[in-house]
């Protein structure tokens, strides 16, 4: 029996039994689906904490505090000040960081704003000039305010557009009044839209001079105390230069070692490696539980030729006396579990697309469909049915003709 007549009679064996067939593909279908729509989810995490991150800064460093343990060393990301602006002017030097081209250090909370119209709640950030450029952030309308405002703590502020959105529903919010927990603040720009980040919503936040925040808007006891210290290397390839130069810097400064060290410092190339990491063994998890239905599907295509080898003995017998091998026995069976497990596959692709499609909006996040992840689908697809119908294909191909022929 030629390919072509061996895969039309499988069809045709598919098709008389068509709801038996299409409850056997189901099985696969979900499985692949379920797959592909948890690995894209992981996929599309990566990309968005990748772009997150990289919305931050360009070839951007990060110095945060650290505070102590109960068992006397330190860890990062505490309230604990352990930075000042003496630490930022030193970095500042190109005689301490030659790779380091700018610094800003910052201080932040959540304040209260209100305007002639409205009131909200925002971020306040306290920092220097050079912050535009270290956080790669554009002013829409306005300008930013100055290194001689900076000195002068003038009651200024550049804030965020949804900032702006919310606090001046109406005309430019450029040269208007915003009280800053009860302190007058002329707004002197606005910010372009950057989105979100890990930690917060970038268009909702306020701007402005870190010794205007220091002494009118800080509630630390320490004039020269900082949140953290944003750096920007020269160039990608000063990157690693400037992580050094900023740790050896603050280790010796500090009089402290790496392995009691009150302070972190982080670059984006880290922060990307560790949230992939983390969402990487997310998506292998998920992808795991996903791919049982997968293997369900394997045991439902077994269990569906079983029956068809029991069902059809007689046919079988008929063949063999007519001359049909084993070989040719078992290529039939094969190839009907085959295209269960193929079309079950590319139905379950087709829905994993459609599923990527419909929740993308819903959880405003890209659910990204690798076209390597969709071809091996269908190739796992097609293996488990061949696999799953090994053994009912070897047990009708070792059926005796004679007893085939009389069975009932």
């Amino acid at each position: 029996m030629e390919w072509r007549e061996t895969i039309r009679t499988a069809f045709d064996a598919l098709n008389a039994r068509r709801m038996r067939s299409a409850l056997t593909m189901l099985g696969i279908l979900s499985g692949i689906a379920a797959v592909m729509l948890t690995v894209g989810l992981g996929l599309g995490a990566q990309k968005q904490i990748t772009e997150s991150i990289n919305s931050l800064g360009s070839n951007m460093i990060i110095v945060s505090p650290a505070q102590t343990t109960s068992s006397g060393g330190w860890r990062g990301g505490a309230t604990v000040t352990t930075l000042t602006t003496r630490d930022a002017d030193m970095l500042a030097d190109p005689a301490v960081a030659p790779s380091v081209a700018a610094v800003a250090p910052t201080l932040s909370a959540s304040s209260s704003l209100q305007s002639d119209e409205t009131t909200w709640t925002s971020t306040v950030v306290g920092t220097v000039p050079d912050w535009l450029t270290v956080r790669a952030r554009e002013v829409d309308t306005g300008r930013f305010f100055t290194a001689e405002e900076v000195t002068a703590s003038a009651n200024v502020a550049v804030i965020g557009s949804e900032t702006a959105t919310e606090l001046f529903t109406t005309g430019s919010a450029v040269g208007q009044t915003v009280s800053i927990n009860g302190q007058p603040f002329t707004v002197i720009g606005v910010l372009a839209e950057a989105g979100s980040s890990i930690a917060s919503n970038e268009d909702d936040t306020v701007v402005v001079p870190s010794t205007t925040f220091a002494s009118r808007l800080s509630t630390s006891d320490n004039a020269i105390s900082v949140s953290s210290i944003y750096l920007q290397a020269r160039d990608g390839d000063s990157l690693s230069a400037a992580y050094q130069e900023v740790k050896t810097a603050l280790l010796s400064s500090h009089g402290v070692t790496s392995d009691d060290a009150d302070f972190s410092v982080s670059t984006q190339a880290s922060l990307v490696e560790a949230a992939t990491s983390m969402t990487g063994v997310l998506t292998l998890l998920l992808g795991g539980i996903a791919a049982i239905s997968l293997l369900v599907g394997g045991i439902g295509v077994m269990n569906i030729m079983l029956v068809s080898v029991s069902e059809r003995v007689r046919e079988i017998g008929l063949r063999k006396a007519l001359g049909a091998t084993p070989s040719v026995i078992r290529r039939q069976f094969l190839v009907e579990a085959g295209i269960l497990g193929l079309l079950g596959g590319m139905l379950g692709v087709g829905l994993g697309y459609l599923g990527a499609a419909i929740l993308t909006p819903v959880l405003s996040m890209t659910v990204e469909i690798s076209p390597v992840v969709t071809m091996l689908a269908l190739g796992v697809s097609l293996a488990i049915g061949l696999v799953a119908g090994v053994y009912p294909a070897t047990r009708a191909a070792k059926l005796a003709p004679i007893d085939a022929l009389r069975s009932e």
